[in-house]
């Protein structure tokens, strides 16, 4: 069951107010500055061992990055993720080179802390982040040919949203988070 509700008071006011947009302002440009700061913010999350399994393709309109990109996007994605002014590839280190060894087991995990770090960092730099999945992940992976061992996980665009957030969120209580992983037959 899904509540609709604000954050309570205490959340940090990056997090309350982090929304993932469907609309991006397409006159607004993300800088080398911006792109460099939130690379930044992704090195510096913590990842097992410190192996940071995570690497990134960028690209913004107008560049060939960003037109290598656009044509794998799904249709329901490209309808707003084209205006954003960076698209984001994420890619982890999985295995090592073109072997079955696994580089890290929490590659993916790591992968996900790099990209909250990035997208709070966003945030705090007055753009908006929007995490997706729906690109065409086979041409993708053709068209970038990540070295041996790297796979594409997701992709992010980053902008200047077009509007604000939503009145409200709905999200799942606490309750639920500390009690769906469980089997309701534990006493």
């Amino acid at each position: 069951m899904q509540h609709h509700q604000e954050p309570p008071s205490g959340i940090h006011p990056l997090l309350a107010n982090r929304f993932s947009p469907y609309r991006f302002d397409p006159s607004a440009v993300v800088d080398d500055h911006a792109v460099g700061l939130l690379l930044e913010a992704a090195r510096w999350a913590p990842s097992a061992g410190n192996s940071q399994p995570w690497g990134f393709f960028i690209g913004r309109p107008g560049e060939a990055e960003h037109d290598r990109v656009l044509p794998h996007l799904a249709p329901s994605s490209a309808r707003w993720a084209t205006d954003a002014g960076l698209l984001v590839v994420t890619l982890t280190r999985r295995h090592v080179d073109d072997t079955q060894l696994l580089y890290s087991e929490f590659a993916d995990y790591d992968l996900g802390q790099a990209i909250a770090h990035m997208t709070v960092q966003a945030q705090a730099m007055g753009l908006a982040a929007h995490q997706f999945r729906a690109f065409d992940m086979e041409g993708l992976t053709k068209e970038l040919d990540p070295n041996p061992g790297w796979v594409i996980v997701s992709m992010v665009a980053v902008g200047k949203a077009a509007g604000g957030p939503p009145e409200g969120r709905d999200r799942r209580s606490v309750a639920h988070l500390r009690s769906a992983p469980w089997s309701h037959a534990r006493p």
